[in-house]
């Protein structure tokens, strides 16, 4: 009986049913997707951190090694499991050649590795551990994603020639957030090329319980070891490679809720006013005996049935979609091991969605309890209470066109029917805007200020070179004297003890210069202006449980100094324990310079970062577009990509609810229109009224969506930014998109909507609409 009645109601209401269908299909195709992403992504990066055995703690170094020392500290410490020392070739991007293309432009640290003994493994497109060997070269995997190089490809490095024999997966250096790239090669290549390039250490430890990698960094520390370069830990490294993927399911997610929202919001308005078109039917139910559970069970039938189509539909178009939003995951880590449970988890969000659904009905029928059967069976449809816009009067109008005032008029009279509407247009303008915003801040050249790095427009490095300060101060020499350069700032990087609370020692990497020249965003406080002030990275502060305002204390030139924390920034640079500081110091050496300059002729970046890189070899020199491009770009086109899926949704769900929404209110208001008819307002009276209607609604939900999603949408952006580690930020708004062009898509959609929505009114006849 159920099913009858369900398909005989289905017949009756193609349209809604249709839309419900499809609002439906689209929650749970979302939550389905964002389900199966996240445990893919999760499973296939800890299945190639495990089969590349990913050292728990890596310590970057440049210089002088003392092998026994630290094979020494090995042994005696209990947490240490295994370790090993690896070298890293660091040659300039212009010895990489290949075919017709060069590393010379590149800002990654570019170098040679052969593969490792013990752990660290470097692996192929398969997940194997590769063997290479002589003449054969294996390429970072983010180069094959760039179709820059390919395999068969001939690759001429420091002048020896090599074939590309395939692609390498590095579970430290995939991601281009990591600023070293590793390329492999054989061990009779590597000492054949060894004097080509600076040769950096990389000194690893896997820990027998990783719970303990904090003892084991303090220990480390504490015993002086090696340490001229990054420590980078492997919660890190997990945090890196997840990252550009991990930021476009929090878009699809955020949207999937979202949209389930909308979804409910639609039953609620289809199933009252079904409700309202049975009136009397439902009265005269209850006014023969049958229970209100009876009577539900009639509604419920047919909502169950939408949402198992619905949910049935969005789960088979998750697994179609899957494949397309896979793909990075897949080339960048591999397959994940836990496929067969993100296909169970997908069902299970699926099945959520569906459950969300049923209980939401069920709640909405619940106003069966206050329907009077006598009252139902009189007066065939629920009266409405007294008008709500009772000082807005016809004839106290001066300003609108009648038919635009009496369709504002009836928005207020009616507030309660119009809510659903508004609340979609709410949710679709935040849908809208939102991930559109988050891509502007995060693709935006001020982004870079609140990761540790100032806003100037070239940037020279100068590390793992021979007689460092005096290249340094050439550069410095050069820049001076050149008319271009409108200003500069010299800073230099050098390790210094750092004292804890009961007497412990540990290293720090403070960045020495003016920070004031080119400041960054800094969380808390300000930039250290003074000798006795430093500022402190997000991670270092946390670690060391310092406030801002807090002295801490360190061993300069040999003796113990109190400087006053002054404030507290995000930095993703450098494994993100940095410090900066403006005191001078003749002690420590320097690990690295860092020299930016700002320009006086922005449109001379370009040819003044060649002549740069031209006349100092020694020196990588970039220009900040380029660092953030090849820094960032695959994190950016993520979210680029989520932003502009988020539009068509906004646009796709607007549209639906309009058309869904007009017609129902036509059929709603036949009597109304009929009686309208009879006074002399032809049909496009009529229009205009219902136009009026739709724009009142919708100028009121671009403003209350547009401010929401620049408010509470920003904070939900930061959930999702401070995955990079960055503890504050503003939300970058573009003025032409979040209030001109978004607004003018959603206004032009719901107004091409209402038109065919209420091309119905034409049809409505007086005399069969009045004798009612």
């Amino acid at each position: 009986m159920y099913l009858r009645i369900v398909r005989n109601d289905m017949s009756k209401s193609r349209l809604v049913t249709l839309t419900t269908t499809i609002f439906i299909a689209a929650a749970a195709m979302l939550v389905s997707l964002a389900a199966i992403l996240i445990v893919n992504l999760t499973g296939a990066l800890d299945a190639m951190m495990t089969q590349a055995r990913t050292p728990h703690f890596m310590q970057m170094h440049s210089g002088e090694i003392d092998s026994a020392r630290l094979e020494l500290f090995a042994n005696r410490n209990e947490h240490v499991d295994q370790f090993q020392v690896l070298e890293f070739l660091n040659m300039d991007g212009s010895q990489f050649r290949f075919g017709d293309h060069s590393l010379t432009d590149s800002i990654q640290d570019n170098g040679l590795s052969v593969q490792s003994e013990k752990f660290d493994y470097l692996l192929d497109l398969n997940g194997k551990v590769i063997n290479v060997s002589d003449g054969e070269i294996y390429v970072p995997v983010t180069y094959m994603k760039e179709q820059t190089i390919k395999m068969g490809d001939k690759a001429v490095i420091g002048g020896k020639e090599f074939q590309v024999a395939g692609f390498l997966r590095d579970s430290q250096m995939n991601s281009m957030l990591a600023s070293s790239k590793r390329y492999l090669i054989s061990r009779s290549d590597f000492e054949q090329l060894k004097d080509l390039g600076s040769i950096e250490y990389l000194i690893e430890f896997r820990l027998k319980d990783l719970a303990k990698l904090g003892e084991f960094e303090t220990a480390y520390a504490s015993a002086g070891l090696e340490a001229n370069g990054p420590a980078i830990t492997y919660p890190l490294f997990k945090m890196i490679n997840a990252l550009s993927d991990g930021m476009m399911i929090g878009v699809i997610l955020l949207v999937s809720i979202l949209v389930v929202a909308i979804a409910l919001m639609c039953i609620r308005f289809t199933l009252l006013a079904k409700m309202e078109d049975d009136y009397r039917e439902i009265g005269v139910m209850k006014a023969i005996g049958l229970r209100v559970s009876d009577i539900k069970k009639i509604y419920l039938a047919k909502y169950a049935v939408l949402a198992a189509a619905g949910s049935i539909i969005g789960y088979a178009l998750s697994l179609i979609f899957k494949g397309v939003l896979l793909e990075n995951i897949r080339l960048y880590m591999g397959e994940s091991e836990n496929s067969s449970v993100a296909a169970a988890l997908g069902i299970f969000g699926v099945l959520l969605v569906f459950l969300a659904i049923i209980g939401y009905v069920n709640g909405v029928l619940r106003r069966f309890r206050k329907i009077s059967a006598a009252e139902a069976i009189r007066q065939g449809t629920p009266q409405d209470k007294a008008p709500g816009s009772k000082h807005f009067h016809l004839s106290g109008n001066k300003l609108l066109n009648t038919n635009i005032f009496l369709g504002i008029k009836d928005v207020l009279a009616r507030k309660k029917l119009y809510t659903t509407m508004l609340v979609v247009l709410i949710i679709s303008v935040f849908i809208m805007v939102v991930p559109q915003n988050l891509y502007n801040t995060i693709s935006s050249k001020s982004f870079i200020q609140y990761m540790g790095i100032g806003n100037y427009d070239m940037r020279i490095d100068i590390q793992q070179t021979d007689h460092m300060p005096e290249r340094a101060a050439e550069m410095i020499g050069a820049l001076r004297n050149d008319r271009a350069i409108a200003k500069y700032a010299v800073l230099a990087t050098k390790t210094f003890k750092v004292k804890r609370e009961g007497g412990s020692e540990e290293n720090i990497k403070v960045e020495l210069g003016d920070h004031t020249i080119f400041p960054i965003q800094y969380a808390q406080g300000k930039a250290p202006a003074a000798d006795d002030e430093i500022a402190l990275s997000v991670l270092n502060a946390d670690e060391l449980d310092k406030k801002l305002g807090d002295p801490i204390t360190l061993v300069i030139e040999g003796r113990e100094r109190s400087l006053t924390i002054s404030g507290i920034y995000s930095d993703i640079t450098n494994g993100g324990k940095t410090a900066k500081a403006g005191f001078a110091d003749q002690s420590a050496g320097v690990m690295w310079y860092v020299i930016c300059a700002e320009l006086s002729n922005p449109s001379l970046i370009e040819e003044t970062t060649l002549q740069y890189a031209d006349r100092y070899s020694y020196a990588k020199v970039s220009d900040i577009d380029a660092f953030v491009a090849q820094t960032f770009g695959s994190t950016i086109g993520s979210v680029k990509k989520a932003s502009h899926a988020s539009i068509l949704v906004a646009l796709i769900i607007v549209v639906l609810v309009a058309l869904l929404f007009m017609k129902m209110l036509v059929a709603k208001d036949r009597y109304t229109i009929a009686v309208m008819k009879v006074f002399g307002y032809t049909t496009t009276d009529i229009r205009t009224q219902y136009l009026a209607r739709s724009g009142f609604v919708l100028i009121v939900g671009i403003v209350l969506g547009t401010l929401l999603a620049n408010t509470l949408g920003g904070g939900l952006a930061g959930v999702a930014i401070s995955s990079f580690g960055v503890a504050k930020f503003q939300f970058a708004i573009y003025p032409l998109s979040a209030y001109l062009l978004s607004p003018l898509l959603l206004i032009g959609s719901v107004l091409i909507a209402t038109m065919i929505g209420t091309a119905g009114a034409r049809r409505i006849q007086i005399s069969e609409s009045i004798k009612e």
